[in-house]
Formats: C-alpha cells, sequence, structure tokens
C-alpha cells in the first residue's frame, strides 16, 4: 500500500507544479516578450580566456551538468540508468516521459527523471552502473576547455542539483575531485524510493555558502544560466562554458589521447549515446533486430561457410579479412593454434567461416546457450594449468584450435595480459588479430547475462568483424627455438597489437571483473566454482 500512496501524491505535487509553473512562465513572457530564462548574455568571459598557470594553490567550484560535460541535458545519463541498472520497460517509461518533460521547468524535470530512474532500483545496481558504465560517457562528453581549468587548480569542489550517486565515483576516480555535493535521493533498505531526501534538489548557491562560509572560493566555473551566474558571483574569479561554443567548437572536445585517466574496461549494453532520438531509434529497431539476429544464428549454424558469408553479408554483417587461409604446416600430426585477440565470445566462430574450415575452440567461461548454439567444437578449461594443458593438447592431436590467451574481453583498443601456457603446448602457432564494431548494443557483459552476448551482438544493424591471419610464427621464436614461454606470449601480444593499432598491458582478466563487477569472475555454483 505504500508505493500507490507514494505515487498518488508525487502525481498531485507533479500537478500542483505543472500548473503552477506554467502561469508563472506565461506571466513573465506576458510582460517582457522578449525574456529568454534559460540563457541572457553573460556577465564574465568564457573558460577559454582562464590562465591556466599560477593556480597551484587554487580552489575552484563548479558544476559537471552543463560545465564539465559539452552535454547539456542530462536525459541521457538518467536512461543509461534506467535501462543497465532498471531495465528495459524502465528505460521505455522513460523515454514516453520525454513530452511531458519537455514543457516542464529544470527543477520539475529533474524530479520526474529521478522517480522514474530510481523508484524500486537497487542500491547495488546503481553503484555497478556509476562505476562501469557512467565513466565512458562522462569521459566521451566531457569539456576540454573547462577539464584544463580544472586540473590546474589545487583542490577541486563540484555542486550539482543531480542526484550525487549518479557521479560522485567519476569525479573523484577520472577527475581528482575532493568534495561532492549534490541532491541526496530517500532510500528504503536497500532500493531507491524515487524522491529526494528531506533536503530536496541542491540549490548550488546556498549550499556553496554553507560548505565555505565568509570564505570565497578562487575561481567559479558555470554555464550562462541565471542560476549558475548567482553561483559563480560569489567566487573571486568567474568563468562560463558558452553552449554554442562546447557544440560547435572542436577545441572543446576531449580527445582520447588526453583522458585523465586511460578507459579499458566499462560495462554495460549500449554503446551508443542516449539522447530521446537516439533512444527512440533503438526502440523502433528491436523487434527488426531480434527477427535479424535469430536469422543471422540459423545461417551460421545450418548453412556452409561460403553460403553463411553471402547471407551474412546480404544481412549487414560486414567481414574484413586479411591474410592466408591455409598456413605453411611443418607438423602434420598435431593441428595448428591460432591465438586470436578476444573481442567477444563470437570470435572463433567468424575465424571458422572466414577460413572456411571446422575449428575448435577452448574457452574459460561459456554459458550453457552459447554452447548450444555455437556452430562449432567448444570445449571448456577448469583454469587448472595441468589439467588444462592436457586437454589442449589432446585437442591440438585432432585438428586446428583456437585460444584467446587474454582469458576475456576487452572493448577498447588494449591488449591484456597473454597467459602463456599456449606457447608451452604448440609449435604451429598462427596469430590472429581480430576486432569488431557495432553501432547500439555491445555484445560483452561482465555483470549480466553472458548467454545473451551473441544475440546482442548480432541485433547490431550492421556489426563488423576484422581479422588478419599474421605469418606463423617462426620456429626460433617459439618454446621449440629455446625461447621462454613468457617470451613467446609477449612477443605476440605486441605483434598483435601491432597490427591492430592497440596498447599491450599487463592487466588481467582479475583486474577487469574486479572493477567492472566488484568480483574475480568467479561464482559459488552448489559445491564447485565456475567462472562467470
Amino acid at each position: 500500500m505504500v508505493f500507490p500512496v507514494v505515487l498518488l501524491k508525487l502525481l498531485d505535487w507533479v500537478l500542483y507544479q505543472l500548473l503552477a509553473k506554467s502561469c508563472y512562465r506565461a506571466a513573465r513572457k506576458i510582460r517582457n516578450p522578449s525574456l529568454k530564462s534559460s540563457q541572457q548574455p553573460s556577465l564574465y568571459p568564457s573558460v577559454s580566456k582562464c590562465s591556466l598557470e599560477g593556480r597551484d594553490s587554487d580552489t575552484l567550484v563548479c558544476d559537471i551538468h552543463g560545465t564539465l560535460l559539452r552535454s547539456q541535458s542530462f536525459f541521457p545519463y538518467f536512461m543509461l540508468v534506467a535501462f543497465e541498472g532498471g531495465s528495459i520497460v524502465r528505460a521505455f517509461l522513460l523515454l514516453l516521459s520525454c513530452p511531458v518533460l519537455w514543457v516542464l521547468d529544470y527543477e520539475l524535470k529533474l524530479r520526474v527523471m529521478i522517480f522514474i530512474s530510481f523508484c524500486g532500483l537497487r542500491l547495488k545496481d546503481m553503484e555497478n552502473v556509476s562505476r562501469a558504465v557512467l565513466p565512458k560517457f562522462y569521459l566521451e562528453k566531457l569539456n576540454l576547455k573547462a577539464y584544463e581549468v580544472l586540473a590546474s587548480t589545487r583542490k577541486k569542489v563540484v555542486f550539482t542539483s543531480v542526484p550525487r550517486v549518479m557521479v560522485e565515483g567519476f569525479l573523484k576516480e577520472y577527475l581528482g575531485v575532493g568534495n561532492v555535493i549534490g541532491s541526496e535521493l530517500h532510500t528504503v533498505g536497500h532500493y531507491y524510493t524515487g524522491l529526494l531526501s528531506g533536503s530536496g534538489l541542491l540549490v548550488k548557491h546556498r549550499a556553496l555558502k554553507e560548505f565555505f562560509g565568509d570564505t570565497k572560493p578562487d575561481i567559479g566555473l558555470g554555464s550562462l544560466g541565471l542560476h549558475d551566474h548567482l553561483f559563480i558571483s560569489l567566487c573571486k574569479e568567474a568563468y562560463v562554458v558558452n553552449k554554442e561554443e562546447s557544440k560547435s567548437c572542436a577545441s572543446s572536445v576531449m580527445p582520447r589521447e588526453k583522458y585523465p585517466k586511460p578507459l579499458i574496461f566499462h560495462d554495460g549494453r549500449l554503446a551508443f549515446f542516449p539522447t530521446p532520438s537516439a533512444t527512440l531509434s533503438m526502440f523502433m529497431w528491436l523487434p527488426l533486430g531480434i527477427i535479424l539476429a535469430i536469422f543471422r544464428l540459423f545461417i551460421g549454424i545450418f548453412l556452409p561457410y561460403k553460403l553463411t558469408l553471402l547471407l551474412g553479408s546480404w544481412s549487414g554483417v560486414n567481414i574484413h579479412f586479411k591474410g592466408f587461409k591455409t598456413p605453411s604446416r611443418s607438423n602434420h600430426k598435431k593441428g595448428v593454434l591460432y591465438v586470436c585477440t578476444h573481442r567477444t565470445l563470437l570470435d572463433p566462430v567468424f575465424l571458422s567461416t572466414s577460413l572456411g574450415k571446422p575449428l575448435t575452440a577452448v574457452t574459460y567461461s561459456l554459458s550453457k546457450m552459447s554452447e548450444f548454439i555455437a556452430p562449432l567444437r567448444t570445449v571448456r578449461l577448469t583454469r587448472d594449468r595441468k589439467q588444462d594443458g592436457n586437454t589442449m593438447q589432446r585437442l591440438l592431436s585432432e585438428g586446428d584450435l583456437v585460444v584467446c590467451p587474454e582469458g576475456t574481453t576487452c572493448r577498447e583498443p588494449y591488449l591484456l595480459r597473454f597467459s602463456s601456457l599456449f606457447a608451452e603446448l604448440a609449435d604451429e602457432i598462427v596469430p590472429v588479430a581480430v576486432n569488431s564494431h557495432v553501432s547500439m548494443f555491445y555484445g560483452t557483459t561482465a555483470s549480466g547475462l553472458k548467454c545473451l552476448d551473441p544475440i546482442f551482438f548480432l541485433m547490431n544493424p550492421k556489426p563488423s568483424y576484422y581479422l588478419e591471419v599474421l605469418p606463423k610464427l617462426p620456429r626460433e621464436l617459439t618454446c621449440a627455438g629455446g625461447k621462454s614461454s613468457f617470451e613467446v606470449a609477449n612477443y605476440i601480444q605486441r605483434k598483435l597489437a601491432d597490427a591492430l593499432g592497440f596498447e599491450c598491458t599487463t592487466l588481467t582478466r582479475k583486474d577487469k571483473y574486479m572493477m567492472l563487477a566488484g568480483n574475480e569472475g568467479i561464482v559459488l555454483d552448489n559445491k564447485r566454482r565456475k567462472p562467470y
């Protein structure tokens, strides 16, 4: 009974606010038709005019919304919380609210988005989204000019009216912000109610006075809005971020090489920035995407390789193959070991289809569904080095084998550390550089349902795969030629990174899962442990 009562009270309050605010804005326009409430000529210089020298001891205050981020609307970030932390139903409800949001003022709009995105959401799910999903999109929309000013100062404090839980992790971990003061959300047990705490939406200029007292911060950054002008007027120096300048000026875009911290791991299914129009396009595509994914699965499982390539290309799957399909062999008693970079669970499938021959793939983690629909033979490994070595030796004696020594997938242009086990087992080693590209859904996940990974990848309008088969490793560079298994693994990692234009790292599967899912990628199932 609690939820219906809360919902009725919220609807009653929304209706009252909507009517009151609408009448107030109408009266202001009648009194002064030329007045624009959202933006007025700025009294302060542009952030590009701020000198970066001698700021080592300065204190800076700003907002993330409209200042540090180039995106003026926070709707896409609420959509990410609704879709990745909640469900597709919650995301659809948020999308349906767009016509209503357009007629509301900023405060009321924020309250409605908070309620839809957070009502009934688990605290744990929001933590995962904040840690593993949102940072990628924040980094891509970071305003370079505003960030440079922020980075030049010693003490950084961010005041924002958006929920603190949505931005605090990113601001502290990636931007080195010391304090984040934002709107607080009401919780019951381990769930959000979708309502604000007793203090309500944060008012920035009031919060600044409470935090600093009579002391004035050295620098204030804000937008062209009237509320931000009041906020930054409390600082010794004030600068504004021009909305039009942020959109049109290429110098405000943050290039990947200037990211304050490398973006190597991230999670979530959405591969695009979910603006209202982009999200609407996704929901319109979904029915066709599901049918297309089933069709692509069918032809991959049941049809010959050449026909699969033809129909797959016709359905929008782009495969770019480069290299030798039949590498020379010096030992005909054992199969060839193909060593691949790992982008999705479909890597061995696309390699087998491109080569036009059956292969066996070994994997550490594969769901029962993925194993069932796989069009090639798959064998599970146990993470017991001796047992896995014997298994791979047996499989090589039966034919060609595919292995991904990274042990897990990585979406960004980095290669994780290669396990050296494969180098001890074969002298016929062929490195294969593999990369994939999607435009709508990621075909990998660390905390979601891994059984749906192939489905999500194949639901993309035009998924693409790039495969380059490099020359077979010379004997003198293998363990048979006197090299250690670690030397062989590191050499192949570097060769594959060079072929793809990627960067080598020493990170492992454990590092990925600890960051994205808060575990080591292993869960307990009854009395035995198995990969997540």
